[in-house]
């Protein structure tokens, strides 16, 4: 199925089902499920601390291969490790350069998802935003609005786990302590101007 045909499906669905949404301040999150660990992916950036061995330290971003630029180990394999499993297996390769190294593994920046952005935008389609983004991020991403926007009919599609169809009006984004405007985009999530 192309991206066209797919984006063309979700805003016919949001457009025939209109009646079929809860306002953000009625919409219940539903409970987090048990996450096992944080695991690095590419995108992610990592910091690794060699104790008192600065020049063996680095902060890097995870490329696409899965790997790193570790001084004295060269590239080194970390996606799909959690930072605590990485830590200890770049102690056991850093025992040939120094006598019991100590190593931390942090992430210091999570990568970016993808969220499609659609409707009466000025740029509709597919925007990386950052961990903690709201709608209002993914609202700017696409330029904001164009001049066929209703700022009272914004939507966020929520795939999983309840298939939601939230909506939301421009004022209440823009007051800062209200529901809306500290409501966070996830991963698999879509923005809807009608």
């Amino acid at each position: 199925m192309s991206g066209a045909f797919a984006v063309g499906l979700l805003l016919g669905a949001c457009a025939t089902s209109s009646a079929s949404y809860v306002w953000v301040n009625d919409y219940k999150e539903p409970p987090p499920r048990p996450q096992p660990g944080y695991v690095i992916e590419p995108g992610d950036v990592i910091q690794i601390r060699v104790f008192n061995q600065p020049d063996m330290s680095t902060r890097a971003k995870v490329r696409e291969d899965g790997k790193v630029s570790v001084p004295f180990l060269n590239d080194v394999t970390v996606a799909g490790v959690d930072p605590n499993t990485l830590a200890k297996q770049l102690q056991a390769k850093l025992k040939e350069f120094i006598n019991a190294p100590v190593v931390t593994v942090s992430l210091e920046e999570a990568r970016p998802f993808s969220v499609a952005v659609m409707g009466e935008l000025v740029k509709p389609g597919l925007y990386p935003v950052p961990q903690g983004s709201g709608v209002l991020q993914a609202l700017a991403a696409a330029g904001g609005f164009n001049q066929y926007a209703s700022k009272d009919r914004i939507y966020v599609v929520r795939d999983a786990p309840d298939r939601a169809r939230i909506r939301f009006t421009y004022e209440q984004l823009t007051q800062p302590e209200s529901k809306a405007a500290i409501f966070r985009l996830l991963p698999g999530d879509s923005v809807v101007v009608e």
